[in-house]
Formats: C-alpha cells, sequence, structure tokens
C-alpha cells in the first residue's frame, strides 16, 4: 500500500509549480444545488447535485440515511443520491448531510415525517438491527461490523511495577475462560488485550521474551477465541510517557537510540508473530498504545518540526514489516496502527500509514475519552443538553463529540479506511441521577460508533467503586457484572449500538 500523509483541515493536494509547467486550473469552489431534503415516512431516494472541483466527502448524520455519489462530469457536477430508510416511529426525525471540499463544508438538511409506530425508547430494541447503508459497504463498514462493541481487559497483562509487568499486579485477579465467556454473553464481539512486556524482554540483540509470560497471553488470547470473540493484542506501557525503552523523546534527539528502538520493535514483533504464526484472523495486532513524549500530545511534538512523528511513523512501519515477514496468517493479519498519543486529531494530522505487502488489512488506532473532565476524573457530574448548567462539562458535549466522529468519518472511513476507538469509556458514578447521565453518554458515544462506521472498545480497569478513573464494569475473573449499575451501563451501551434508532432517537431520551 502507498504511503499516505493526511494534513489536519485540509483535502487539497499541494503541488509546487515551476516556471515551465502548465498553468494549474481554476478552483472551483463547493456549492449545493440544494439546502434541505423532506421524505415521506415510507423513505425513498432523492438527488442534489454538487459542484466542486477538489474530492468531495459525503457524511451522513444518522444511520437512517445513506448516501452515493455519481460520476463527476467534466464541469465539476456530482449527482448524490440520498436514500432514506422507512420510518417505524411516530415521530418526524431531522438529521444533516455534511458535504466536504477542499476544506469548505456544506449541511443539506434531511427530515422525514413521522411513521405509524409507536414513539421509540432506546432502552427497548425493536426487532432486528441496525442496518449499514448499503453504499458504504466498503472494507472500513466491514471491519466495524466485525469488530462491533468491544472490551477492554485494561490494567491486566499491561500492570507493572519497578519495571516488571505481571497480570495480578494492580489487584486484578487472573482473567479465566469465564471471564471471556461471559463478556461474548453480555453482547460485546471483540476484546482488547493490552500487555505491557517490560522485564520480560532479554538483551540485545535477540531481545528474547521470556517464554512464561508469552505463553500465559496466547493462553489468554485463546480464551477469547474460545469464546468466539475477536482478540487484540498490543505493545502498552512500554512507551509510557516515553520512560521506557520506547522512548521518543530521545529517538527524535538521536539517530542512535532511534536505530536501536527499531531494530528493539522488529525483534519482539517478530517473536510475538512467530508465537500466533497459525493463528487466524480473529487476532488483530496493535502495534503500540499512547505513545507521546509525557505531555499527552501537547508536547514537544508541536514544535520539534515533526521527529517526534516520524520517528513514530518509523516505528509503525518496523512493526508491519516484522509481521509480515514471519509468514503463515501473519502474511495478512489485521493490523492497527496508532497515531501519535492515538490522538484523533493527530491521527489526521501527522499519522503516515506504512507500507504493507497486502492491500487494505490495515486500521488506525485511536483513542476518545472526551470530554475526560467528565469521563476520567469525574470533575462535571453530568453531560449533554439536558444537563444542569453547573453540573455540566463546558461546550456543546453532543456536538463536540460527534465533531470527533465525523472528521474520522470523512478523513479516513469514507475512504475505505478502517478506524476503531481503541478505548473510551465514562467512571461509574454514585447517584441514580449521575448514572443516568452516564448511561446517556455511553449511548450516544455507541451510537456515534454505529453511525459511523467507528467500532469502539470500551475501557474497564477493574478499579470499583464511583468517581476519578473508576472503570471496572465486569470482573477480570469471573466475568460477572461488577454491581448492577455497571450492568446497567454495559446493557444500555450495547443496546443503543444494536438497535435501529437513531442518534436523534437517543438525543431526545437524554435524562431530564
Amino acid at each position: 500500500m502507498k504511503k499516505m500523509l493526511y494534513f489536519l483541515a485540509s483535502f487539497l493536494l499541494a503541488v509546487s509549480c515551476g516556471p515551465e509547467e502548465p498553468q494549474r486550473a481554476e478552483i472551483v469552489k463547493l456549492s449545493v444545488d440544494k439546502n434541505s431534503l423532506e421524505f415521506t415516512a415510507d423513505g425513498g431516494d432523492q438527488t442534489f447535485t454538487v459542484t466542486a472541483s477538489p474530492q468531495v466527502y459525503l457524511v451522513p448524520g444518522d444511520d437512517w440515511l445513506s448516501t452515493k455519489k455519481g460520476a463527476k462530469s467534466t464541469d465539476h457536477k456530482t449527482v448524490v443520491t440520498v436514500t432514506a430508510q422507512k420510518n417505524t416511529v411516530a415521530e418526524e426525525r431531522t438529521s444533516n448531510i455534511a458535504v466536504v471540499a477542499g476544506g469548505e463544508k456544506f449541511y443539506v438538511e434531511v427530515s422525514q415525517a413521522a411513521g405509524k409506530g409507536t414513539s421509540g425508547n432506546v432502552d427497548v430494541p425493536p426487532t432486528g438491527g441496525n442496518v449499514v447503508p448499503e453504499n458504504n459497504g466498503n472494507l472500513a463498514w466491514q471491519m466495524a461490523e466485525r469488530l462491533g462493541m468491544g472490551w477492554n481487559l485494561g490494567n491486566h497483562f499491561d500492570a507493572h511495577n519497578n519495571g516488571v509487568s505481571g497480570e495480578t499486579f494492580w489487584g486484578n485477579p487472573v482473567a479465566t475462560q469465564a471471564t471471556f465467556n461471559k463478556v461474548k454473553a453480555a453482547g460485546f464481539t471483540t476484546v482488547r488485550i493490552p500487555v505491557t512486556w517490560l522485564g520480560h524482554i532479554g538483551e540485545a540483540p535477540d531481545y528474547k521474551i521470556d517464554e512464561a509470560w508469552l505463553d500465559r497471553v496466547a493462553e489468554v488470547v485463546g480464551y477469547a477465541e474460545e469464546a468466539g470473540l475477536n482478540a487484540i493484542v498490543n505493545i502498552h506501557h512500554d512507551g509510557g510517557d516515553s520512560k521506557h525503552w520506547l522512548d521518543i523523546i530521545n529517538a527524535a534527539k538521536n539517530a542512535e537510540v532511534q536505530k536501536k528502538i527499531v531494530a528493539q520493535v522488529s525483534a519482539v514483533w517478530t517473536q510475538i508473530a512467530e508465537k500466533f504464526k497459525e493463528e487466524g484472523d480473529y487476532l488483530i495486532f496493535e502495534a503500540f498504545n499512547e505513545i507521546h513524549d509525557g505531555k499527552w500530545g501537547w508536547g514537544a511534538n508541536r514544535t520539534d518540526g515533526g521527529k517526534q512523528y516520524a520517528c513514530l511513523n518509523e516505528w509503525n512501519q518496523a512493526f508491519v514489516d516484522a509481521v509480515r515477514a514471519v509468514g503463515g496468517e501473519n502474511a495478512e493479519r489485521i493490523l492497527g496502527i496508532p497515531a501519535y498519543c492515538t490522538n484523533t486529531d493527530l491521527a489526521i494530522e501527522a499519522l503516515v500509514l506504512p507500507e504493507d505487502s497486502v492491500e487494505g488489512r490495515m486500521m488506525v488506532s485511536v483513542h476518545c475519552y472526551d470530554p475526560s473532565e467528565y469521563t476520567l476524573t469525574a470533575k462535571y457530574s453530568e453531560w449533554g443538553h439536558t444537563a444542569s448548567a453547573s453540573n455540566k462539562a463546558p461546550g456543546d458535549n453532543e456536538a463536540d463529540l460527534k465533531k470527533t466522529f465525523e472528521k474520522l468519518y470523512a478523513h479516513y472511513v469514507s475512504r475505505g479506511i478502517p478506524v476503531y476507538m481503541g478505548e473510551f469509556g465514562c467512571v461509574n458514578r454514585a447517584s441514580a441521577r449521575e448514572q443516568a447521565f452516564q448511561q446517556y453518554y455511553l449511548k450516544y458515544y455507541a451510537k456515534l460508533a454505529k453511525t459511523y462506521g467507528v467500532p469502539a472498545i470500551i475501557w474497564d480497569n477493574g478499579a470499583k467503586g464511583a468517581g476519578n478513573e473508576r472503570h471496572a464494569f465486569i470482573d477480570h475473573g469471573t466475568g460477572e457484572y461488577c454491581s448492577t449499575e455497571a450492568k446497567a451501563a454495559i446493557q444500555a451501551m450495547i443496546t443503543s449500538y444494536t438497535n435501529s434508532f437513531t442518534l436523534d432517537d437517543v438525543y431526545k431520551n437524554a435524562p431530564k
């Protein structure tokens, strides 16, 4: 696959033009011949025409709408067909289709008359599931459907003390087959198994991984396969805050340090790939976790002229090359490619997808806990348009979160490049009102994931209770729910992902 370098907020390809080159064609700016469409309850097809010389991208606002572009004419016109599904709910519904070209954006408002059904309740799933629009049946949508909603075995194999990782070091019990069976029964389709390899890697040049540690990881991956789950294995805290061997600070400053790290990345991933060489495509490798210099994406990476980004891009390339070279099932295994700090904006601005020997087997890995002062630290107890002003996280909460998915869709998913949220979440809460808003946040997030084709994997660190960093939902040793409140949160999220209600339906059913 050719390298693809994407720049934030720009879809234009900058081309230098020497004095003898032909004059650059005049850019035709974005215009759309209609600003609204109205559908009957029965749905159907309608069209609008886009005029623009740059590439046109479409972002359907809700999953009851789908769009299909026709071929662009010589006068830069593109006919867009909009398909609305039948409205089975006794409420009118509205949405927007974003049309993006050359850094410009235009919204087409879409409305549909109420159906003859009963008013929707997002807690009660109707018969049947959510249908991915046919025009989005590309690789990205296929991977989204396959991975669906996932669960992180967090603070588990990624736990470490004094430079050595251990399964129970941060208080979680040993994982069992029952854990994964019940994760599957809860409605999850994917489990992410973060692994820190600190203290289990030998000296250069072989960097031999301790067999007992690798065997135990493989055993737990086997639990996932037995339960019928997709599994994702990675290198996790080995690059945490640049304090360990994945030292991006010094790699960006010293070519010899970078060379040594690339060699170790190759050696470690070669051994992991060899261990799982015969495992089927249920298993996905993810190169790294949140690689950054300790400033969470707001450090020297913003001022060093792209040196840290270049180092990570080279590490990602070494990862792909090492896995593919092992052969077997690894020759076509799906590989997760993380952005710097797995930041969604930096995934657009600075990530270079590696060259690969096989087409269409890479996914972009990002994380999003926005807004973190609500989802992680619990500084705010409520979220969304119905929250009380004194307890609410700042901003237009739903719109801000939706913009993240819109950008990922426009930049990657609409182009057939799969993306997944390796981590997201919302800490548990103490009061019934706070729990209602937690459930609403998870419902809205899950419906965004479904609408925009970005599968999402909830963070579970096993920390029980309520408040700051308390993400215990499913017991890591038994698979049982950690509490009735945790069960309600997970069921609300899974239901929202799988039912046929829309993002607008979720919004309208926010806590009062």
